[in-house]
């Protein structure tokens, strides 16, 4: 394996992995000068809590459609806000910023497709092109299907809410651009079963984007890989060389603190020579995979579940303003 020793980890890690930053958080960026950034409902609404931040959804609800009312209002002026967030994270990325559809849409196919088409209709009156947007979706059958369908017009996807091979394999069928593999939930949910600490390359979270990933690679699929939801840097340095890696400001800040030598862990060289058998993913098997996996079924509905509510908390936040 490839070690670095002449800098910190972070500057280590950029030369094995595209570093993206997992914030809404302007200055965070700024300071980490990561490749991408990932946004989610979550990140958005810890962000316009915050003062410096509030001005975006301000300007969102004055540039109201006055046309509209009700709860069609209320969703132009959110799809408005995350596209405000996604312009100025783009003023500071070189690359790409990934903006997320309703969560609750994620058993329809066609809503995600229509959503996904008004925030990126929304970026290019702003002048941004769609090849500087992912579309986020949660990794189900229907959105893997959405991602499908937007592809034939030009615009990306970043699968999230991804806990599962299955999900995984789905997703490189339809050529999805990007999978998000959630580490840290993955290691949330087998710590609460077992009670057990998992570090290193025993952390279940760890194991299942190393496994996606070498499966990918031993496969030719060209959807990247990028594995998000970090509890410590400890997944991180156990997943050196994944393509892309998403790391929260605070984990960003300890890698940069650390000089401690990283090691490439993950490479195609080596993911060509596993002994890994393909697998047929239709819609039956899909689901029968994901219901045999009681961590992916329950982590993913749960995501799911989670980011909704943080959807409506915005949504209040926007009907108080009006």
């Amino acid at each position: 394996m490839d070690t670095v020793t002449a800098t910190n980890q972070l500057e280590q890690l950029k030369q094995y992995t595209k570093v993206v930053a997992d914030t809404g958080d302007f200055e965070s960026i700024k300071e980490y000068a990561p490749q991408d950034a990932t946004t989610n409902p979550s990140l958005i609404l810890a962000a316009v809590e915050k003062p410096e931040y509030a001005v975006l959804l301000d300007k969102a609800v004055a540039d109201r459609d006055t046309s509209l009312s009700g709860s069609a209002l209320v969703r132009s002026i959110t799809i408005d806000l995350l596209t405000l967030f996604g312009k100025e994270i783009l003023a500071i990325v070189p690359g790409r910023v990934s903006t997320e559809v309703d969560a609750r849409l994620s058993y329809d196919a066609e809503a995600s497709v229509a959503m996904a088409k008004e925030i990126i209709a929304l970026y290019e009156s702003r002048g941004i092109s769609r090849e500087r947007i992912l579309i986020k979706l949660a990794a189900t059958w229907e959105g893997a299907k959405a991602a499908e369908a937007l592809k034939v017009d030009g615009i990306n996807c970043n699968m999230t809410l991804m806990f599962s091979l299955a999900q995984a394999i789905a997703c490189a069928d339809v050529k999805a651009q990007l999978i998000s593999p959630f580490v840290g939930r993955i290691m949330d949910w087998y710590h609460a079963k077992t009670g057990e600490t998992y570090t290193g390359a025993e952390d279940p979270g760890v194991h299942s984007v190393t496994e996606i990933y070498n499966y990918y690679k031993k496969f030719g699929h060209e959807t990247e890989v990028m594995g998000a939801s970090f509890r410590n840097t400890g997944e991180i340095i156990h997943l050196a060389g994944c393509d892309l890696l998403t790391i929260s400001p605070k984990l960003l800040q300890e890698l940069a603190a650390s000089n401690e030598p990283l090691e490439c862990r993950l490479s195609v060289e080596n993911a060509k020579k596993a002994d890994i058998e393909p697998i047929e993913v239709d819609e039956k098997a899909f689901r029968w995979m994901l219901n045999e996996d009681a961590m992916a079924t329950e982590k993913l509905a749960e995501g799911i579940r989670r980011f909704a509510v943080d959807i409506r908390k915005l949504e209040a936040l926007i009907e108080a303003k009006l």
